[in-house]
């Protein structure tokens, strides 16, 4: 399991712009690295992030090797109702992680 701080705001106004802010606590290893014997550090990335407003969709991104570890995230959304942000992880070992925040709309 990974850490992830989500900064949205509490309320929002019906269809204006929000900011969503996260920060994911993981290193990211590209498995390109090599410990102190010599041997190669394994691939660990996350690899897949989905993030959906009450079930649709809002932004699909497919990380690679090149993300720098604990990986920072911004992207806007537009609410039109009240409901549910959720985002969902996924990495290299097939691990899934879904965190969720729920945004109010005034």
């Amino acid at each position: 399991m990974v850490r992830v701080l989500i900064n949205v705001p509490k309320q929002v106004k019906r269809g204006e712009p929000f900011d969503v802010k996260l920060l994911i606590s993981h290193p990211m290893e590209s498995g390109q690295r090599h410990d102190d014997m010599g041997q190669p550090i394994p691939r660990q990335i996350i690899n897949s992030f989905v993030c959906t407003y009450n079930g649709a969709d809002v932004l699909r991104a497919d990380l690679f090797p090149a993300i720098a570890a604990n990986p920072f995230l911004s992207f806007a959304v537009v609410a039109q109702e009240t409901g549910k942000l959720t985002m969902t992880f996924t990495d290299d070992n097939g691990t899934v992680q879904t965190e969720t925040a729920d945004i109010v709309v005034a």
